[in-house]
């Protein structure tokens, strides 16, 4: 699953990854903005970090137990996603967009203009 979600973040138009923090962990950005962690555990420990609108971060904490107050991040800003096959695919695309487009919509004017071109 990881694979899946990774591939689902580098899809995204100016996305790039790197491995600052080691080999199991993966940061993707946009324009050197972080808006998901990808930790490459084995199997039963692999989760995604993204951030999150404080008041959805709490709804969906709320609704589902896979997803948790962000790991080793900002926990009213970030949430983190167990990718234990409980949730599917397309809830957690959704949280990937939500990161994303939060992440865009802080950069310069100039920089969002070339990510939608």
């Amino acid at each position: 699953m990881t694979e899946t979600m990774m591939n689902y973040c580098l899809a995204k138009k100016g996305a790039v990854k790197e491995y600052p923090f080691g080999p199991d962990t993966a940061v993707i950005k946009v324009a050197d903005k972080m808006f998901a962690l990808l930790f490459e555990g084995n199997g039963e420990d692999s989760r995604i970090n993204l951030k999150c609108d404080p008041m959805i971060a709490e709804n969906l904490r709320e609704q589902h137990e896979a997803v948790k107050p962000g790991y080793h991040m900002n926990k009213k800003h970030w949430n983190t996603v167990m990718l234990d096959d409980s949730l599917p695919n397309e809830d957690i695309y959704a949280m990937i967009d939500h990161s994303y487009n939060l992440v865009v919509q802080k950069l310069p004017k100039r920089v969002q203009e070339t990510l939608s071109e």
